[in-house]
């Protein structure tokens, strides 16, 4: 791990880190308090030889002084010292608990022996250090004596050098050092706790691990606004206005992605982009139309197609009628001049909607019809495709062989990159174009947290009726409008140009279907769309089989 992905995991981590550490710190306080107090005293004397009574003699030393500092050292540290101590200060404790608090040391080539006795009480521990010194000076004179000839006086004895001072601070536990092990020990165990949750969580963060994982390319990276979870909130409108207060943000990271599709292929630049997500409530279909907004408001026709024939949504965000879209026109029951309605505020966005529910909607959206209906929008307008997410169902995939390139919305810390591995897998395995990755919801240090999401369980179409159409702006149906050079070489703005293209398609009532099993006739479609029985289609996926795996159902990995 470099150092720029560790301080990517602790920027990703810094509040979990802060309430480790700060917990630890206050750990290591509360065990100060608890702890009991130990004070110091330290006293000493020196050994000095017989006719040295003055202490300039003394300090000079002999070498028989110096090596019976050495032998007294051990007589300090014995229980008949201890003992006497006890009974001098009259003491509750036993010989060996006190011996247990009492440090006996000699400095090297030195005739000086310090004491330094230990007590939760100060005044305990100056007494028995003064007091420790006189026990061992008797005790040293007694057992010299006892070697010593006859009427005579030991060679060497001990004499007080230093009277121990009464402590004034404790010597354990040291607060400075208490919470300073605390802090590192908290901030240790913050990382480690940090690392082990960017190790196991497997939700993206960041358009780093999509670019370093997937090696695709992040073409737009949107914030957090709470103010978009409603599903009628577009920010742009023809003027650039901001319809949503404080969505500066947001509008600039719109702009910014419409900028950065420009220079995904210069020599041929997408009409038809097929915009999904791996799971739903990721925020493609918002992402979608607020792009649409963005470049409809740099004097661009765009159109955009709900192309979610199982909870179409498109028609809430634009507030447009629901009634008649997709499926009308696929099966011939309406055109497309009949179903196109701009919208309100930016007459130069039209939108067309679902439509009626089909039972099963992957066998439209896979249909020649389908493929001649994109064709012939993309002759108008840039056409952005609302489609739904890749994993639950297969129409996204169907789509993207027909679109001219596939950006995948990516939601930060909720989508996986198991999911986002397995989404971009069923783009591989159709061959479909990835132009990139829009990675949604990313924290900024600004307020809002983008929080959209519409899809309940994929199940059948009789809960998807379409609710009433909001009142953001007004809608019209519209004719047929000029061809607009779309999107081009010095981005998506009013000035810039797009190339023609060089086919053009019409789709009529008699239109033909054709599936990858057959051809249906557009009033053969009619009549499944309005068939419960939802077995009257086949899933053309189901059906495909990928010439690079030689075999039915067998996966390609995702372009890494």
């Amino acid at each position: 791990m470099s150092g720029n992905d560790l301080l990517s995991v602790v920027r990703s981590h810094w509040l979990g880190i802060l309430l480790i550490t700060v917990l630890m710190v206050g750990g290591s306080l509360g065990w100060y308090v608890l702890q009991p107090k130990v004070y110091a005293a330290e006293s000493s004397g020196i050994v000095v030889t017989a006719g040295a009574e003055n202490l300039g003699m003394s300090l000079a030393g002999d070498s028989l002084a110096k090596s019976k500092a050495k032998g007294y050292q051990s007589v300090g540290e014995s229980i008949l010292v201890a003992e006497s101590v006890i009974k001098t200060l009259a003491l509750q404790q036993s010989a060996s608990d006190i011996t247990r608090s009492i440090s006996v040391s000699v400095p090297l080539d030195s005739v000086e022996i310090r004491i330094t006795a230990r007590s939760s009480d100060p005044q305990t521990a100056q007494n028995v250090a003064d007091a420790w010194v006189a026990a061992l000076a008797a005790q040293v004179y007694e057992l010299d004596k006892e070697n010593a000839s006859p009427g005579t006086e030991p060679v060497t004895k001990i004499v007080p050098l230093a009277k121990a001072t009464l402590p004034s601070a404790p010597i354990s536990p040291l607060l400075t050092a208490t919470l300073g092990i605390g802090l590192a020990a908290g901030l240790l165990i913050g990382l480690g706790y940090a690392l082990a949750r960017n190790h196991f969580d497997r939700r993206i963060r960041a358009s780093g691990e999509i670019e370093r994982l997937f090696g695709l390319a992040v073409v737009g990276t949107l914030p957090l606004d709470k103010r978009l979870s409603q599903k009628s909130s577009v920010l742009e409108n023809t003027s650039g206005i901001h319809r949503v207060p404080g969505g500066h943000a947001m509008a600039e990271a719109l702009r910014e992605l419409r900028t950065n599709l420009t220079f995904i292929d210069v020599d041929n630049p997408p009409r038809i982009l097929l915009i999904t997500s791996s799971l739903p409530s990721e925020g493609k279909s918002t992402v979608t139309s607020n792009l649409a907004a963005t470049i409809a408001a740099a004097g661009n026709d765009v159109i955009v197609i709900d192309a979610d024939l199982r909870r179409p949504t498109v028609h809430q965000v634009f507030g447009v009628l629901p009634d008649v879209g997709v499926t009308d026109v696929l099966s011939g029951r309406a055109s497309i001049d009949d179903v196109l309605q701009e919208w309100g505020p930016n007459p130069r966005l039209r939108i067309l909607t679902a439509g009626r529910i089909p039972p099963n909607p992957s066998e439209l959206l896979g249909s020649r019809a389908m493929e001649h209906l994109l064709k012939d929008l993309s002759q108008r307008a840039i056409v952005l495709i609302d489609a739904p997410p890749l994993l639950p169902v297969t129409d996204a995939a169907v789509l993207s062989r027909v679109a001219d390139g596939t950006l995948v919305v990516a939601r930060a810390r909720k989508t996986t990159r198991d999911t986002l591995y397995r989404a971009l897998g069923n783009l591989t395995r159709v061959r479909g174009r990835v132009l990139g990755v829009i990675l949604n919801c990313v924290a900024t240090n600004g307020p809002g947290d983008l929080n959209y999401g519409y899809y309940g369980a994929y199940g059948s179409a009789d809960d998807a009726q379409a609710p009433s159409p909001r009142s953001l702006g007004t809608s019209r149906m519209s004719g047929p409008g000029p061809a607009q050079p779309a999107l081009g070489g010095q981005g998506f703005e009013a000035s810039s140009t797009w190339p023609d293209p060089v086919e053009s398609a019409e789709v009529t009532s008699q239109a033909t279907l054709s599936g990858l099993d057959g051809t249906l006739t557009a009033d053969h479609a009619s009549s499944l769309i309005e068939s419960p029985d939802a077995s009257a289609f086949l899933d053309p996926v189901s059906q495909w089989r990928s010439p690079a795996d030689g075999a039915r159902g067998r996966r390609s990995a995702p372009p890494r």
